[in-house]
């Protein structure tokens, strides 16, 4: 009788966790069909979080991959993270500290070619006293090409092909530099540009195969992430979504991707990936080793005092009483790792003027967890 009791009881608990899972996975559809219908100028709303402390892995996704065919939208597919891309870059670099190839605190003269050395010498940049660790926080006194008016440049040609090394210029044609290092925080696209021709140089590989292999996609089972137009599209991943900006009337799929492709932005990847990426690396599965890992959270005091919560390729977040560490992208997108809840939770809002609903979305995402 005794045995049958704990089988039995056994049996309610099973049922009752599966229960509350199923109950959760419903509640967090009905929070982005409710917001998706809300919203509908937002064109879509794609979620996933990854929680295996709490027994979740779920994405969701409402609305629309192609605003004008009004083509459904699958929560497994891959949208351009953009900015999001920078904590892979920072990822890749802590990496290469981990296997003592480099020191965040290596001037980064010796770090580049000749030519990007030469381009900075003559902008007025001292490269003796810009260190890795100043590129990774913006805190280099690098100025920022990615302005109104490099908007407007693409505005007027949307196919054009940009090269790493013309961003590198126009980053010097914009003007001189801000300051010394540590003077001011500015986030620019130049500094990451600038820290994936280290990991090229260091690795002797283009920088995306070296991201592929230093961040151990293979064996962690990120499937569906890559540099589009440098790399394949992975096998059996779903088409591109169309992500918008009615301000200027883009779409996504009609510029070229190397507006924003060589680090400070670039990936396209399912938010399963990102989130799941995201939960590995703040739980040591890509940079193992403790110390190495924690030095993404390094803050640079800058002269002018202003607080700028931004670290080494992530910002801090406070959703709900608790803080995250993540990134925001361009294109409406962001991820957030919550250590209190060990949960990663990956936002996309496809359209950028509607972009403000990716907290939100957050938010109300953590309340259900949380609760």
């Amino acid at each position: 009788m005794k045995k049958v009791f704990n089988i039995t009881l056994i049996g309610i608990l099973f049922l009752s966790n599966l229960t509350n899972a199923q109950s959760l996975e419903t509640k967090l559809q009905t929070l982005i069909d409710t917001i998706y219908t809300s919203n509908p100028t937002s064109v879509g709303i794609m979620a996933s979080i990854e929680s295996p402390e709490h027994n979740i892995s779920w994405s969701g996704a409402n609305g629309y991959s192609n605003s004008k065919n009004k083509t459904k939208l699958y929560p497994d597919q891959p949208v351009l993270i953009a900015s999001n891309t920078k904590t892979y870059v920072s990822a890749a670099i802590l990496r290469l500290v981990e296997n003592g190839q480099l020191s965040i605190n290596q001037p980064i003269k010796n770090l580049l070619t000749i030519k990007t050395r030469d381009l900075f010498k003559q902008g007025g940049y001292n490269l003796d006293s810009i260190k890795v660790k100043h590129l990774l926080s913006h805190t280099s006194g690098i100025e920022n090409y990615a302005n109104n008016a490099y908007t407007d440049l693409i505005q007027n040609n949307k196919k054009y092909r940009w090269t790493r090394d013309e961003q590198l210029e126009l980053t010097i044609k914009v003007g001189p530099p801000l300051g010394k290092p540590e003077t001011v925080f500015s986030y620019t696209d130049a500094n990451y540009l600038l820290l994936t021709e280290i990991i090229e140089n260091l690795t002797e590989q283009p920088f995306y195969t070296a991201i592929r292999e230093l961040l151990f996609y293979k064996s962690l089972n990120i499937n569906s992430t890559w540099f589009p137009t440098l790399e394949e599209i992975p096998e059996g991943t779903k088409p591109l979504v169309h992500q918008y900006w009615g301000k200027y009337n883009w779409d996504s799929n009609e510029i070229d991707v190397s507006a924003d492709l060589y680090g400070g932005g670039g990936i396209a990847s399912t938010l399963k990936d990102l989130a799941s990426f995201t939960y590995k690396l703040f739980n040591y599965e890509i940079v193992k080793d403790t110390n190495v890992l924690n030095l993404i959270y390094t803050e640079i005091l800058t002269k002018d005092s202003k607080q700028s919560n931004y670290y080494f390729g992530i910002s801090q977040y406070g959703f709900k009483g608790l803080t995250g560490y993540g990134h925001g992208g361009f294109w409406g997108t962001i991820v957030v790792y919550f250590p209190e809840l060990k949960t990663s939770v990956a936002v996309c809002v496809l359209e950028k003027d509607k972009s403000g609903l990716k907290y939100e979305i957050v938010e109300k995402i953590v309340g259900l967890i949380n609760q």
